[in-house]
């Protein structure tokens, strides 16, 4: 789910520059990828070629689909 309103984000965000009305915060853009949306945004980007020239989010929505994969793994290992 989190990774559809990732998606979303982006494709809002973009149409609001490209109209150039008010716009989502990047904070905003980033805590939904850190709160499980990277995948989402990070397709997002691509998709819609937005913000995929900014260090922030070149490094932080990767790292955040890392983080989250390591997540996963610990948790998979730690209950098994």
């Amino acid at each position: 789910m989190m990774n559809v309103i990732g998606f979303a984000t982006m494709a809002i965000d973009k149409n609001k520059a490209v109209k150039h009305q008010w716009r989502i915060p990047e904070a905003t853009l980033l805590l939904v990828a850190f709160l499980g949306g990277g995948i989402g945004s990070w397709l997002g980007m691509h998709t819609f070629h937005h913000k995929t020239h900014k260090w922030k989010f070149k490094f932080c929505v990767p790292f955040s689909i890392v983080l989250h994969i390591g997540i996963i793994l610990y948790l998979i290992t730690y209950f098994k």
